[in-house]
Order: C-alpha cells, then sequence, then structure tokens
C-alpha cells in the first residue's frame, strides 16, 4: 500500500464508518474494485482510531458530562443516579459487553473466515432490507431521555452484529434504534455514543499488528488514520442534521444496489471473492 491508496482508505473509512452503509465492507470493497491488497482487519480497526477521535471531538461535552456524572454518582453523589448522563454511562457500558466478548470468542473467524465479498454483498442487502422494515414500523416518538435498560442491551447486540463486514455498526444500532420507537436523530446520536468503547478497544488491540508482513505499514495507517478523523468529523455533522429531516431510505437503496452490484461482479470473476 503507497499513501496514494491509504488517503484514498482513510476517506472511504471517514464517510462510511457513521453512514448506516458499512466501513469494514467499503474497506473490502473498493480495493477489490480497484485492484489493490486487502489492507487487512488490523488497518480497518486502527483507522476507525481516526473516526472515533471525531467523535470524541464532537460529543465532548456530552461525553464528558455523562463520565463525570456517572463516576461522581457511584459515591460522592447518589443523588446523580437517575440523571440520563448517570444512566448513560452505565447504558454505553451494558451495551459495549455484547461485542467485547463476541469480538474476543470469534477473533479468528471475524480476521479471516469472514472478509469474503460474498458475504459482504449478502449483509449489504439483508440490513438494508431489515432498515427499511425499520422506517415502515418506527414509530420515530422516543427521544434519548427515554432510554432504558433494555434498550442498551439490545442495541449493544446489535452492535455485535456488525463484526460482520457489510452489517455496519452505526447501521446495525441506528435500525435497533428505531425498532425501539425512538427517532431517527436520537437513534443516531446514542449509535455514536455507543460506538466509543468497542471501536477504540477494537483498535487498541489491533494496533500491535500493523507493520506485519502483508499488512499495511505504519506511515501508511497514520495518514489513513489522519485522513478517516478529518472526513469522519465532518460525516458526523451532515448525518445529524439529515436524519432530523429526512428518512433512511437513501441509504436502504444504496446497499441494496451495491450488495447486488458486489455480488454479481464477484460471481462473475470480475473481483475476486477474498
Amino acid at each position: 500500500m503507497d499513501a496514494f491508496q491509504a488517503i484514498v482508505l482513510g476517506i472511504v473509512q471517514g464517510l462510511t464508518e457513521f453512514l448506516p452503509i458499512s466501513s469494514s465492507g467499503h474497506l473490502l470493497i473498493v480495493p477489490a474494485f480497484l485492484g489493490w491488497e486487502d489492507p487487512g482487519s488490523a488497518f480497518t480497526a486502527v483507522t476507525q482510531l481516526g473516526t472515533m477521535a471525531a467523535v470524541l471531538l464532537y460529543f465532548r461535552k456530552d461525553l464528558w458530562n455523562i463520565g463525570k456524572a456517572w463516576f461522581l454518582s457511584l459515591w460522592l453523589k447518589p443523588e446523580l443516579r437517575g440523571t440520563l448522563d448517570a444512566r448513560m454511562g452505565w447504558y454505553i457500558g451494558l451495551g459495549t459487553l455484547p461485542v467485547a466478548v463476541f469480538g474476543l470468542v470469534f477473533n479468528d473467524q471475524i480476521e479471516d473466515g469472514a472478509r469474503s465479498l460474498y458475504l459482504v454483498g449478502t449483509t449489504l442487502i439483508v440490513l438494508g432490507l431489515v432498515l427499511l422494515l425499520a422506517e415502515k414500523v418506527a414509530k420515530h416518538e422516543r427521544k434519548l431521555e427515554d432510554i432504558k435498560a433494555r434498550d442498551a442491551v439490545v442495541i449493544g447486540f446489535a452492535q455485535a452484529m456488525a463484526l460482520i463486514p457489510g452489517v455496519s455498526r452505526s447501521g446495525a444500532t441506528i435500525t435497533a434504534g428505531l425498532f425501539f420507537g425512538f427517532d431517527r436523530a436520537a437513534a443516531a446520536r446514542y449509535s455514536f455514543l455507543l460506538s466509543v468503547p468497542a471501536v477504540v478497544l477494537s483498535g487498541l488491540f489491533e494496533m500491535r499488528k500493523i507493520g506485519d508482513p502483508g499488512g499495511a505499514g505504519a506511515v501508511e495507517t497514520a495518514l489513513a488514520t489522519l485522513a478517516a478523523f478529518i472526513v469522519g468529523y465532518a460525516a458526523i455533522a451532515w448525518l445529524l442534521r439529515w436524519l432530523t429531516s429526512h428518512s433512511t431510505m437513501i441509504f436502504v437503496v444504496y446497499r441494496v444496489a451495491l450488495g447486488v452490484l458486489v455480488i454479481a461482479l464477484t460471481a462473475t470473476g470480475v473481483i475476486e471473492a477474498s
């Protein structure tokens, strides 16, 4: 991988991490379309630290208030335990447990067996149709203030499904939020906040593999991570504004169309399956 490829893939990561279209899937699809080598799961995980830095910067006040309220509510100020910020601290923790457990248990399968473009194309289509169903049945009534422990756990399991390339972390969690009756902006906001621990832990865990034979080098990974940070920040701002007045239909159409294209090109041998 050269610097140009790294920057292109960093931009792809930044654009697709927060839109419900799967960043891990696109980091397999784009190199396949362009005839580049698969950058590897470690590259994907570490460049996610760039987009995660964008989340930390964009939601810095929210995250500070959540962390502060949660910590103080443990012993020093128990009266804070009923506040949204303190509860969000617990809910983010609860929602992170499934992806942490599944990530450790199925680490080898994720890094090797789950990188087939047939699988990516299929999951793009299936999750797209599930998102369409969620839009059809969702009430869009609940705000973030209405979140409960049950919501956090189920949305956490939805996030764990995003370990499969093509599913999309934001796509799965926003879809689950819509099924629970949250409005689109609230579902997206919680999706972004929930992603912080999982992506940071995943990126730090995989960082040890950067520079290994067959993977991306340290300089290229750093360039991609920087590009992902810049583009990711813009993508967060755009998506939150978009969802206040638009549905997710544009992403449904994109996912299904891309999934069909990927499967067709793979089946005809235009691109390699893995």
